[in-house]
């Protein structure tokens, strides 16, 4: 897909992910439109985007909230002229036991993560139908393809994000309209809390660069992709989950100890 001159819409557009997917889109030329909860995070995006080789305009809005957020997809269609692009970046995560967790908690991270990327892809799906052209990319992760204790929503949400994708991409084939599907690793960002950090260090998980995962993802985007799976050996284990996934049960069952007290707070 080429993004000079391209109408973008991207949500979680302030997160760590999200801010850097958005500077590289804004080299490559892409017109912006972008999704955040928190309008100060937004504006000090755009002020650091103002120079770049595209166009960006940004809407604060809760995506949970479906009036405000088909308002803001609406608006953002009127400022671009139409959308040739959908990223579904926006997300929430708990690292926690799951008979600890909130019940509100895990409904927000299966809305957010599953149903509103569902949502707003039957938004936007209408008119790039209609033009024949057109691609939408779900921003997954590796906990997508490989189920981990003690983020068990993360983990669900994800998997069926993944579903989401490959069905709908079978969907739309022969229509012109593309779906990517990109699963990083765990990135270094604020969307992990402390005690993520700390299980990360004690267990040696590595953490990639989120302007390392932007360029992968766009870089998947201009290549067309279907199925994008970055570093190794996590997506080498991905792939092994789906073969063998009483193997990998074997293979965690050691680090699934060492998390265990940073999950519950000890």
């Amino acid at each position: 897909m080429r993004l000079q001159g391209a109408r973008v819409l991207l949500t979680g557009a302030a997160g760590g992910i999200g801010a850097a997917v958005a500077a590289e889109l804004a080299r490559k030329g892409a017109r912006l439109a972008l999704l955040g909860r928190n309008p100060a995070d937004l504006q000090a995006l755009l002020g650091q985007l103002e120079g770049g080789a595209g166009t960006a305009h940004g809407v604060a809005v809760d995506l949970l909230d479906r009036a405000a957020r088909e308002r803001a997809v609406d608006d953002c269609r009127e400022q671009l002229g139409g959308i040739d692009l959908l990223i579904n970046c926006a997300g929430a995560m708990s690292f926690c036991p799951l008979v600890d967790e909130d019940p509100a908690i895990l409904e927000r991270i299966v809305q957010l993560n599953l149903a509103v990327p569902m949502l707003l892809a039957r938004q936007v799906l209408p008119a790039m139908l209609e033009r024949g052209s057109g691609r939408i990319v779900n921003i997954g992760s590796t906990f997508g393809s490989i189920g981990f204790a003690w983020f068990a929503a993360y983990s669900a949400s994800k998997f069926g994000l993944r579903g989401l994708s490959e069905a709908l991409r079978r969907e739309l084939d022969g229509s012109g309209v593309g779906l990517t599907y990109v699963a990083p690793r765990a990135v270094r960002t604020g969307f992990n809390n402390d005690a993520v950090y700390r299980m990360a260090d004690a267990t040696g998980m590595k953490m990639d660069d989120p302007a390392w995962v932007a360029s992968r993802i766009v870089n998947a985007i201009e290549h067309d992709a279907k199925d994008v799976y970055l570093g190794f050996p996590e997506k080498f284990f991905a792939r092994l989950n789906g073969l063998l996934p009483r193997l990998v049960d074997g293979g965690l069952r050691r680090q699934n100890q060492v998390m265990a007290p940073f999950a519950r707070g000890s």
